[in-house]
C-alpha cells in the first residue's frame, strides 16, 4: 500500500468516512481550497464531508505525512547499515504512531559512545551472553575468565555485562511498548508541595498533598498542577501506583530475560532488571508520560477555547440599528460613541455621572440629546467596573423619554478585548483622530448590532474565552482558533460592499493583502455591482475568485443570486430551476411554496449532484439567510448589582460567558461571574457541559452559595433549585483524590476568571471549580 493510501485509510477510519472520500478532499485541500470551499461547494467530490471533518482531516493529514516521512527516513538509515530484515520491515510499516515508530529505531539509531559500547569493545558481550545462556552459573565465576588490562576486577566485568544487557533491554520496542501500555493505564500523578511554598503558592493548595490517576487528570486539573510546578510552588511526578506499581514494572523487564528460576544468574538478573527500571526506563517513561499528559491537556483546553470563541463569534446580532455604545468608568468617566445602523462612527461624548464629579443631570441630558439627535434604537454598556451602575443610568433616562417616543433597547455586552482593539494599529487607523478610550465605546457598541464582525477585529486570544490558555502551544492556539474564525465568517456569509477589511480577511480564498485590495477598490470605484467585478480587484484571480465567491453577498445588485450563497459556477443550475417554475429570478427567490414542488433529482447534472441542487433549493427559499440565532438579552434583576445583594435562593437571569470543562461561568449583573458547576447543569448526569450550554445562551439560574470574601457565586439550572457545591461532593461520596480530605477532584491555580481579584486560597466552591477563571 502506497504512502498516501495509507493516509487516507487510517483518517477515514477516525472520521468515519471511505478512504476515496478522503483522498479527494486531500487532493483539493492541497490544491489550494479552503475548508469552508470544500465543504459548502465540493460536496459530490467528497461524498458530503462536513466542515467538523474536514478540519480533523487537515490536521492529521500533517501529523500522517510527518508520520511516514519519519517512516521512511528510519527505514533508509537501517537499509544503510545492512541490518534490514522482513521481520523489521514489516514492524517498521505497522507502527501507527511516531513513538512507536522510534522505539523500533531506537537500536538502529546513530548515538554517541556508550556504557555499552565501551563493554563490547573490552570484550564484555560474551560474558553477558554468558550468563544469561547458563541461570546455574555463579557470574561473579565466570566473570574471572574475563578480566584484561582495561577490565580490572570481576566487579568492573559484570558492571560491563550489565551495561550491555541494559541497553538491550532499553532499546526493546516490545518492552518499551508493553511499559507504556501499562504506565497509561496504571500510573498516578502525584504533586507535593515544596517547603516554605504553603502561604506563596496558597492559590494552588488544593495540589500541596495530591495524587490521581493519570489517564483521568482533566485538562484544566493538569495544566494547573504544570503551572504551580513552573512557579515553584509543587514538586510533580509521574509514576506507577506505590501500592505494588513498581514491582509490577520490574517484573516486565526482567520478564524479557525470562528469569523464572533460582539459580544465581536469575538473581543477578533480577537485579539488573530493576537496576533498569529504577535508573533508566523509570526517568524516560516519566518524562514520555509528562509530554503526553500536557499534550492531552492542552488539546482538551483549546478545544474548549475554540468551542466557546464558535459560540461568541455565531452569537445573535442585534441588527443594522443606530446604537449607542457606552464604555463604562468612574472617575474617568463614561465613554459615549453612537454609530449609524452600517457602524460608521457619528458622534463621541464623555459623562461624568460618578465620583468625584457625580454629574448625574449632565450625563442625562447629553444621552437624551444623543437619542434624540440619532434615533438611537440600541443601547450597548460595557460589562465591566461601574456596568450595573451604568446600566441604572441608562434606565433612569429612558424613563425620561418623552411619551410616545419608543425607548432605545438597553443590554449589557462583554467589552473582553475592546481595550486591545482600541489600542491596535487597525483602531488608529479607523480613527486615527480618536481618543484611545473612546474606539472601545465604538467597539462596544458595534459588537452589539454584529458580535461576528466586531470581533474578528481583535486577536482570538485576546477575547477571554479560554482556560489556562496563556500555559497551552501558542502556535496551535492561534491555529486552532484561526480555523474556528474563518468557519464563522464563512457560515454566515459577508456583504461585499459593507464588509471592513479585517472580516474580509477571513472569507475564504481571500486574505489581508486582498482584503485590502477589495476594500481599496470599493473606495475608489463605488460599490460592487456584482460578483464578477471582483475580477477587476488588483491580484484577484480566477482561483481566489472561485474560493471567494460563495460567501460574499451583493444585496440589490445587477445579479439576484449575488445575494445569495449559490455559487456563481452553478449559476445556470439556479436558472434552469427558475425556467421550470415559470417565474423571474426575483420573483421566485423566498417563495417557499413554489420551490417545494421543485423536485431536486431532475435538475441533477454531470458537475452537479444531488447535494449542490438541494443547496440551491434551499438558496432561493431563503436567500442569504443567516445561521445565527433570534437576538435576545437577559434581563438583570433590579437591585441585585453588587454581589453583597445575592442571597441563596434568588431565581435571576443571566448571560453565559464561558464554558469551561468543570462548568459554565454566567455574567448576572454584580460584576464577577457566577459558576454553575458541571453537576449542577441539569436534573441529569452532564458529561461535557457544551451538551447543555454555550456561549452567549440566556439563562435561569438559582443562587446556591456565596463567599463575598472571595467574590466567589455557586449557581444552579436545576429544577430542584440546586446544592451548594460543597453538598454536590458530599453527595458525590466526598473527596475522590488520594491525597487525603479535600483532595477531590478539583483543579486550582491560576488567576479565577472574575471580575475583581479574589481572595487565594481554598473557597467554599473548590478552586477546581473557580481557579479556571481567567481575570476579565
Amino acid at each position: 500500500m502506497d504512502t498516501s493510501a495509507r493516509i487516507s485509510r487510517t483518517i477515514a477510519t477516525e472520521i468515519g468516512a471511505r478512504p476515496e472520500q478522503v483522498g479527494a478532499a486531500v487532493k483539493l485541500l492541497d490544491e489550494g481550497a479552503t475548508v469552508p470551499f470544500v465543504a459548502r461547494y465540493r460536496k459530490e467530490v467528497t461524498g458530503g464531508l462536513d466542515d467538523t471533518q474536514l478540519r480533523t482531516l487537515s490536521d492529521r493529514l500533517v501529523y500522517l505525512r510527518e508520520l511516514e516521512a519519519r517512516r521512511e527516513t528510519v527505514a533508509a538509515s537501517i537499509t544503510e547499515q545492512d541490518k534490514m530484515s522482513d521481520d523489521l520491515a514489516k514492524a517498521i510499516a505497522g507502527a501507527e504512531t511516531k513513538a512507536a515508530l522510534e522505539d523500533i529505531y531506537l537500536p538502529y539509531k546513530p548515538k554517541r559512545r556508550t556504557k555499552a559500547m565501551i563493554a563490547r569493545e573490552n570484550g564484555l558481550e560474551p560474558l553477558a551472553e554468558a550468563i544469561l545462556a547458563d541461570r546455574n552459573a555463579d557470574p561473579e565465576c565466570l566473570a574471572k575468565g574475563y578480566l584484561s588490562e582495561a577490565v580490572a576486577d570481576e566487579k568492573a566485568a559484570l558492571e560491563g555485562a550489565r551495561d550491555i544487557i541494559v541497553e538491550g533491554l532499553c532499546e526493546n520496542a516490545d518492552l518499551l511498548g508493553q511499559l507504556r501500555s501499562f504506565l497509561q493505564k496504571e500510573a498516578i500523578v502525584t504533586a507535593r508541595v515544596i517547603p516554605g511554598q504553603e502561604q506563596a503558592g496558597a492559590k494552588f493548595s488544593d495540589y500541596f498533598d495530591h495524587a490521581e490517576p493519570w489517564a483521568k487528570v482533566p485538562s484544566h486539573r493538569a495544566l494547573a498542577m504544570m503551572r504551580a510546578s513552573k512557579e515553584g510552588v509543587i514538586s510533580m511526578d509521574i509514576g506507577p501506583d506505590p501500592e505494588g506499581g513498581k514491582e509490577r514494572a520490574e517484573s516486565m523487564v526482567a520478564a524479557q530475560l525470562e528469569t523464572r528460576g533460582d539459580g544465581p544468574g536469575d538473581l543477578w538478573l533480577r537485579k539488573v532488571a530493576g537496576w533498569t527500571w529504577r535508573v533508566k526506563l523509570s526517568l524516560t517513561m516519566t518524562v514520555e508520560l509528562m509530554g503526553e499528559l500536557r499534550a492531552r491537556a492542552q488539546e482538551e483546553a483549546i478545544a474548549v477555547f475554540a468551542r466557546n470563541l464558535k459560540d461568541l463569534l455565531l452569537a445573535a446580532p442585534a441588527g443594522a440599528k443606530a446604537t449607542l455604545g457606552l464604555d463604562p468608568g468612574i472617575r474617568t468617566g463614561c465613554k459615549v460613541a453612537v454609530v449609524d445602523a452600517t457602524g460608521k462612527l457619528l458622534d463621541t461624548a464623555t459623562i461624568y455621572p460618578f465620583q468625584p464629579k457625580n454629574d448625574v443631570r449632565g450625563a442625562e441630558a447629553v444621552l437624551l440629546g444623543l437619542i434624540a439627535k440619532h434615533g438611537v434604537e440600541l443601547i450597548a454598556i460595557g460589562n465591566g467596573t461601574a456596568s450595573r451602575e451604568s446600566e441604572r443610568l441608562v434606565g433612569d433616562v429612558l424613563k425620561l423619554l418623552p411619551k410616545g417616543v419608543k425607548a432605545p433597547t438597553k443590554v449589557v455586552v462583554s467589552e473582553a478585548g475592546a481595550s486591545v482593539y482600541s489600542a491596535s494599529e487597525l483602531a488608529a487607523r479607523e480613527f486615527p483622530g480618536l481618543d484611545v478610550s473612546l474606539r472601545g465605546a465604538v467597539s462596544i457598541a458595534r459588537r452589539l448590532q454584529d458580535p461576528l464582525a466586531e470581533l474578528v477585529k481583535i486577536e482570538p486570544k485576546s477575547i477571554g474565552v479560554g482556560q489556562y490558555q496563556h500555559d497551552v502551544d501558542q502556535f496551535r492556539l492561534g491555529k486552532s482558533l484561526e480555523a474556528v474564525v474563518e468557519d464563522a465568517v464563512n457560515a454566515v456569509g459577508v456583504d461585499l460592499n459593507m464588509a471592513s477589511a479585517p472580516l474580509l480577511a477571513h472569507v475564504s480564498g481571500l486574505g489581508p493583502g486582498l482584503a485590502e485590495a477589495i476594500v481599496a477598490h470599493r473606495d475608489a470605484n463605488g460599490a460592487f455591482a456584482s460578483r464578477k467585478e471582483l475580477l477587476k480587484v488588483a491580484r484577484l484571480g480566477p482561483v481566489a475568485f472561485e474560493q471567494c465567491a460563495g460567501f460574499l453577498r451583493i444585496r440589490d445588485g445587477s445579479e439576484p443570486l449575488d445575494a445569495s450563497a449559490v455559487h456563481p459556477e452553478a449559476y445556470d443550475v439556479a436558472r434552469r430551476i427558475v425556467k421550470a417554475c415559470g417565474r423571474d429570478v426575483r420573483s421566485l427567490m423566498g417563495d417557499e411554496g413554489a420551490l417545494k414542488r421543485v423536485r431536486a433529482e431532475e435538475f441533477v447534472d454531470a458537475q452537479f449532484g444531488l447535494p449542490t441542487v438541494r443547496d440551491i433549493l434551499s438558496e432561493l427559499e431563503k436567500p442569504g439567510r443567516d445561521p445565527r440565532p433570534t437576538f435576545k438579552t437577559a434581563a438583570f434583576a433590579d437591585g441585585v448589582e453588587e454581589i453583597t445583594d445575592l442571597k441563596p435562593g434568588m431565581m435571576l437571569e443571566g448571560t453565559v460567558t464561558n464554558v469551561a470543562a468543570f462548568g459554565a461561568f454566567v455574567d448576572i449583573g454584580v460584576h464577577q461571574d457566577g459558576l454553575v458547576h458541571v453537576s449542577q447543569l441539569a436534573d441529569r448526569f452532564v458529561k461535557d457541559p457544551h451538551e447543555v450550554v454555550k456561549a452567549g445562551d440566556v439563562v435561569k439560574v438559582r443562587v446556591t452559595e456565596v463567599d463575598v470574601a472571595r467574590k466567589r457565586i455557586g449557581l444552579s439550572m436545576k429544577k430542584d433549585g440546586g446544592t451548594s457545591a460543597r453538598e454536590a461532593r458530599n453527595e458525590r461520596g466526598g473527596p475522590q483524590g488520594r491525597g487525603g480530605p479535600g483532595k477531590g477532584p478539583r483543579g486550582g491555580g491560576g488567576k479565577p476568571q472574575t471580575r475583581s481579584k479574589p481572595d487565594s486560597g481554598n473557597g467554599a466552591l473548590g478552586a477546581a471549580l473557580l481557579d479556571a477563571m481567567k481575570k476579565r
